[in-house]
């Protein structure tokens, strides 16, 4: 008779999910396995690190606390960070970046205004590229 050792390293005992993440903009869903306990910014972060080592388009970031993740059959609130995967009962899910708010600095103007300064209006940059005259009305 053999005996089987048990691993170590084996994490906590529980079911393990098959979930599916689409990522707004994405080709396709990103496919990997959970363990129905882990927390939902466990998952998000999973899924970016996956996003990242695949080689997707768009490039999101690494930042979790950037993102949202939503579950489309049960509505359209984003489902906290601090509930468990498992929780919810589904396993398809939907990634969304959370939308950027623009911050103001001490005198008044936006930071996003600054960073933007340099893009314009794209009848402008046409002009300038191929030397035309392009009406603005």
């Amino acid at each position: 008779m053999l005996l089987y050792k048990q691993k170590k390293n084996q994490g906590p005992k529980g079911n393990r999910l098959l979930i599916s993440i689409t990522v707004l903009g994405s080709s396709g869903p990103i496919r990997f396995v959970v363990n129905e306990e882990e927390l939902i910014a466990a998952v998000i972060d999973t899924a970016l690190k996956s996003y990242a080592r695949e080689g997707r388009l768009p490039v999101l970031g690494s930042d979790l606390n950037d993102f949202f993740l939503y579950c489309p059959s049960a509505g359209s609130d984003a489902l906290s960070p601090w509930e468990t995967i498992g929780s919810q009962g589904v396993r398809n899910f939907m990634l969304c970046k959370k939308p950027r708010t623009e911050k103001m600095e001490d005198d008044g103007r936006s930071t996003e205004a600054i960073t933007r300064k340099g893009s314009g209006n794209w009848k402008a940059w046409i002009n300038k590229s191929l030397n035309l005259k392009i009406p603005s009305h």
